[in-house]
């Protein structure tokens, strides 16, 4: 058994609003070892969104446990929560969050800017993963020459760049249609492949389904923690797919 990377124990997060509280996560626990896929579906309010925050180091838990990669995130300082996203999550957002000032590869580059890697080995590590999503001829552009699908790729080209351990994805097919949206969770396959460690947070039941584990929140409880078997874990051919159909997204 491969050893977890993600560790939550009894979590719970009050927000304090006013003279009330909402209670997002009422006590969940589970483990995602490094190289699982795994969905984390759920409604809208159902506290997924939330438990996304605290695998990103966005948010820390009013009680219980986190742990990302060994570390406690709750004893941890502001700047060493900062360099732990740096350096082992990679994040893929359903609105990209692309800077249009930026052509996309300096896009790609901004995540080993901050890590303070050399201007000449950012440069080669930003066309290389743009090249593995099928848009090394378009670094260049700026975001807004590109359709949703590319800006999407951009987007994942971005979370991999710095090598990080978790990518961790909030409804990254929600802005696109369905053949694009299929073409982007090929690519989340042929990451996975590589032995990173894969996290969607989605409502969405076909997307919540894609994955080798789904793991159900309602009401802020795990309602369910669930292996998937698939006919289409990622083989040679299948990353012949993936490498085809990034060159064809137009959405």
């Amino acid at each position: 058994m491969a050893e977890a990377v993600i560790t939550m124990k009894d979590v719970k997060r009050v927000y304090e609003m006013g003279d009330s509280k909402v209670y997002a996560l009422r006590g969940i626990s589970f483990s995602i070892a490094q190289g699982e896929f795994v969905t984390i579906m759920g409604p809208s309010g159902s506290g997924k969104s939330t438990c996304m925050n605290m695998i990103g180091c966005l948010d820390r838990p009013s009680e219980g446990s986190v742990l990302i990669d060994g570390r406690e995130t709750a004893l941890m300082t502001e700047k060493e929560l900062a360099v732990l996203r740096n350096k082992t999550v990679g994040f893929v957002f359903q609105q990209y969050f692309l800077l249009n000032s930026m052509t996309v590869l300096e896009n790609v580059m901004l995540p080993l800017r901050y890590a303070g890697t050399d201007k000449k080995e950012r440069r080669a590590l930003a066309e290389s993963a743009l090249e593995k999503v099928g848009l090394k001829d378009r670094m260049l552009h700026r975001p807004y020459e590109l359709s949703g699908g590319q800006k999407q790729r951009v987007a994942i080209a971005r979370a991999t760049v710095t090598k990080p351990r978790i990518i961790l994805a909030d409804e990254p097919t929600g802005a696109l249609d369905t053949a694009t949206g299929k073409a982007v969770m090929k690519l989340f396959w042929e990451i996975n492949s590589t032995g990173t460690t894969v996290v969607i947070v989605t409502h969405d039941p076909r997307v919540g389904a894609s994955a080798k584990r789904c793991i159900k929140i309602l009401d802020g409880l795990i309602q369910a923690d669930v292996k998937v078997v698939h006919r289409h874990a990622v083989s040679p051919a299948a990353r012949a797919v993936v490498k085809s159909s990034a060159g064809k997204i137009h959405q």
